[in-house]
């Protein structure tokens, strides 16, 4: 018994079409596939806080003294 047989995802299709509706339909896949296309783009890209150095200790720092 497969999770994924055709039968089964026409039953959830058309769960899903009764909860949502035909209009609602095309925006929740648009907003779920923006969501997995922004994650995708998101794993692959270098993370750019890694990337920066941090303050170097030799150096003096500019603290105003009141």
């Amino acid at each position: 018994m497969d999770l994924f047989a055709p039968t089964h995802l026409l039953v959830i299709l058309v769960i899903v079409l009764i909860i949502f509706g035909p209009s609602k339909l095309g925006d929740v896949g648009g907003a779920l596939g923006k969501a997995i296309r922004d994650f995708k783009r998101s794993m692959n890209e270098p993370d750019d806080t890694t990337a920066k150095p941090a303050a170097k200790t030799g150096e003096p720092t500019n603290v105003d003294k009141a």
